[in-house]
């Protein structure tokens, strides 16, 4: 890959040296003159998943990103950026507090920043900024503490039309929210027209799924239209801001890359290799010189350089100020605990300093990145005087004390972010000491070198990623959980693609190994339960859920179950009762709803089974295929 890129890199090169741009590293050439108004105000724009080497600006000719490369034409481009950790929350976190993950506590999505450590936003708002966060994605939920300075933080997600809150949404719903808040430079309440205001926005194309996986569209196609749809969510921002652009630092970037097969990898956050840490890092307005830099620089440099022009400090930070001066020769932190996390095997921990790029693991690797850009050569063995000073180095970063990895991550965050491919591993969150594996970087040694796990890792990400269906998915699974029987989520949508396919009989013994080998979800029992109850098994049924409520007592997704569970054996109280607790808890699952009603039908309650057939058709969108059945049961009752 890194032949390609090298060449596509000099033809972008000509093109922005012919919009009089300057090409230098920090220290050397002076870059051209910043415009001369003064900053007041901050646009801070995330794309997930976006790899540097697939946007116009650097040097790819099949973009189709006018948007994000207009911004690198006003300013400054960073050749070379890369993120601190390949997975979404904790690069977020590192993006708005300047700190490496060990400093923000944020080691993999779902475990939450540290609320004692400042925010960009924290920061702006004391000084009187209006702040305002729009985010398109669970792992950016409020919840996991990045909400922390902003006056509104727009992280509402859409409902499918059975109920289910989505994990996602679209780009141009996120950026209809940030113009709304911004508001119309004709009114006077606007943010657009107030003193000063930081908005950050978050664009969760091109993250995996790519599009529609039964286009007939390659990936690598499907990829780039979904890069191009973020770019026309980045120029909607870009013209509703006209009016105050020119006062405006904005700066766009990718959170992390994504992986196509390089070094094993599919998609991203087990591998540390630049593949999936290298970003397009962009900035342009009051104060930023524009050029291209040639020097690598990390994404916690993007809270102290904004808070420098906007007149602000962050203190006490791993990055530095990239606006104008250089900084001086530095080593840059990479991490992703994911491995260990998700998977049981050992972290992986990197530092890179001068041509030097060391990856701690119990096989350690050294790369040349200057002469091996693809880091396809390992001279651990042949440099060991530089393997063994930059593991001292990695050594200094593993020491930071972090909260349990369990903190705040609740049973229904898990199944979310499992549902966008994260936590999708046989370790568990609960079966692996992974406080110890933090703070004790030397008891990844005992661990499995997650490059001896790549198959089984890539497998997976086929899985998660949503590029497989049918036949092909079952095949997929069942590969997986022969060669790794303890992949507690292998066996777990083994069992539900099982399901799926009508094959309860051959679902019930993985989702039997997926509850054995202790998987931090109720789900497997609730596929169990499903199962047994459709074979009339109800007692071993009951028996299920009753261990899936000891689990999780406050699961309403369980007390729904148990509703239809009681209301089979004729409980007909009973069932009613556990539909009205799982609907006091989430008065969304209209399932729950839709047999509250028929259990009020069959204990003669009619008029309160209208009532919740009634309620049921007002939560429902228009356009849901269930609203036939509930206008016959409503008129039914009547």
């Amino acid at each position: 890959m890194n032949s390609r890129r090298r060449g596509s890199y000099l033809t972008g090169l000509t093109g922005l040296i012919a919009h009089g741009l300057c090409v230098m590293t920090l220290a050397s050439c002076a870059r051209t003159k910043e415009p001369p108004s003064k900053a007041r105000n901050l646009v801070l724009i995330t794309i997930d998943t976006l790899r540097a080497d697939r946007v116009g600006a650097y040097g790819y000719r099949a973009a189709a990103t006018p948007a994000i490369d207009s911004i690198a034409a006003a300013g400054v481009r960073f050749d070379r950026a890369y993120a601190a950790a390949p997975i979404t929350l904790p690069s977020h976190a590192t993006i708005l507090t300047g700190r490496y993950p060990p400093g923000h506590g944020s080691r993999d999505n779902g475990m939450p920043v540290s609320s004692t450590v400042p925010t960009l936003a924290a920061v702006l708002k004391a000084r009187g900024f209006r702040t305002g966060a729009f985010v398109a994605a669970f792992p950016l939920d409020h919840q996991f503490g990045l909400n922390r300075g902003f006056d509104v933080y727009g992280d509402s997600l859409p409902r499918a039309a059975d109920g289910r809150l989505q994990n996602e949404r679209p780009a141009s719903a996120v950026v209809e929210e940030a113009i709304a808040w911004l508001g119309d430079v004709g009114n006077p309440q606007s943010a657009i027209r107030n003193p000063q205001f930081f908005l950050w926005v978050h664009f969760f194309e091109p993250h995996a799924p790519y599009g529609d996986p039964t286009s007939g569209r390659s990936i690598a196609q499907r990829y780039d239209d979904e890069i191009a749809t973020a770019d026309r969510a980045v120029g909607r921002l870009l013209a509703a801001l006209a009016p105050a652009l020119d006062s405006t630092i904005v700066i766009a970037a990718g959170d992390h890359g994504e992986a196509f097969g390089e070094h094993g990898e599919h998609a991203h956050s087990i591998f540390v290799y630049d593949t999936t840490l290298r970003v397009p890092l962009l900035m342009r307005g009051p104060g930023v010189a524009r050029g291209i830099v040639l020097d690598a620089v990390t994404l916690a440099d993007v809270a102290p350089t904004a808070a420098t022009l906007l007149g602000a400090a962050m203190t006490d930070v791993d990055g530095v100020d990239i606006s104008a001066r250089p900084p001086t020769a530095r080593e840059l932190y990479a991490e992703s605990f994911a491995p260990l996390v998700e998977f049981g095997w050992a972290p992986l921990r990197s530092v890179r300093s001068g041509r030097w790029k060391f990856i701690a693991a119990p096989k350690p690797e050294l790369y040349d990145v200057r002469d091996d850009g693809d880091e396809s050569r390992n001279v651990a063995a042949a440099q060991p005087a530089d393997a063994e000073r930059l593991d001292k180095r990695v050594a200094r970063y593993g020491t930071a004390q972090t909260p349990s990895l369990l903190a705040g991550l609740s049973p229904e965050s898990a199944d979310r972010l499992r549902a966008l491919g994260y936590a999708s591993g046989s370790g568990g969150r609960s079966s692996i000491d992974t406080q110890s594996a933090i703070r004790d970087p030397q008891s990844t040694m005992v661990r499995a070198d997650p490059k001896d796990r790549r198959e089984a890792a890539a497998a997976m990400a086929q899985v998660t990623a949503g590029e497989l269906r049918g036949a092909d998915l079952l095949s997929a699974l069942e590969a997986i959980a022969r060669n790794d029987p303890r992949n507690g989520q292998a066996h777990m949508r083994l069992g539900f693609a099982r399901i799926d396919a009508g094959d309860c009989p051959h679902a019930e013994p993985e989702l039997r190994q997926a509850i054995a080998l202790g998987l931090p979800t109720v789900d497997a029992h609730i596929g169990l339960a499903t199962c047994l109850g459709r074979r009339g098994d109800l007692a071993e049924s009951e028996k299920v859920l009753a261990d899936a409520q000891r689990r999780e007592p406050d699961n309403p997704v369980i007390l729904a179950n148990v509703g239809i569970l009681y209301g089979a054996q004729g409980k007909l109280p009973a069932a009613i009762d556990a539909f009205t607790r799982a609907l006091a808890k989430d008065p969304d699952i209209h399932q729950a709803r839709f047999n509250l009603a028929i259990a009020y039908a069959k204990a003669g309650r009619r008029q309160e089974a209208a009532a919740a057939a009634n309620e049921l058709l007002a939560r429902l969108p228009p356009s849901a295929p269930q609203r036939a059945e509930v206008q016959r049961l409503l008129k039914a009752v009547q």
